[in-house]
């Protein structure tokens, strides 16, 4: 599985547990364009590189599942669907993506109890502005549909976020 933004390879290792309680062995890469994250992982991921989300150092159909969670939203629709093409490219079976399903509510909730938790300013900006940059369902079904020529399934979840997934071909 490659894990696309890694940051610091917490989704990577949490799969890795899932999996293992399943009885099966699942090996992670991940990739971030971050040096300093790239070299701070502790141990989320088996190899952690440094690339970009739009030229992945990966050969065509060369990884199982490519997984991007919370990206998509850092970057317009027209980049976001770049991303994702990159990521049909390299993906043999599955494409899954995550993401923030944009909501007033959310963000005024993020807002007001950012207060009693302590945020700090920058983050509580950045979540707020994060939050609204986040998609409607056929927004990013649009996303995927123009990366790919095929329409998603975009699936609500709870806390506000998106996800799909899809065969690269």
């Amino acid at each position: 599985m490659l894990d696309v933004r890694t940051g610091r390879g917490d989704i990577p290792a949490a799969a890795k547990d899932v999996a293992a309680k399943i009885g099966l062995r699942l090996s992670t890469i991940g990739v971030d364009i971050s040096a300093p994250l790239v070299s701070a992982t502790d141990g989320g991921n088996d190899i952690t590189v440094r690339g970009d989300a739009f030229d992945l150092p990966f050969r065509d159909g060369s990884i199982d599942i490519v997984l991007a969670s919370q990206i998509l939203h850092h970057f317009t629709a027209d980049r976001a669907a770049d991303a994702v093409r990159e990521m049909t490219r390299v993906a043999r079976m599955a494409v899954v993506l995550s993401d923030l399903r944009r909501s007033f509510a959310a963000a005024a909730g993020l807002w007001i109890s950012s207060f009693p938790l302590g945020f700090h300013p920058v983050s509580r900006h950045d979540g707020v502005i994060s939050v609204m940059r986040g998609f409607l369902p056929a927004e990013l079904g649009d996303i995927v549909e123009a990366a790919t020529g095929k329409r998603p399934r975009v699936q609500r979840r709870l806390g506000f976020r998106l996800t799909t997934s899809f065969a690269p071909r």
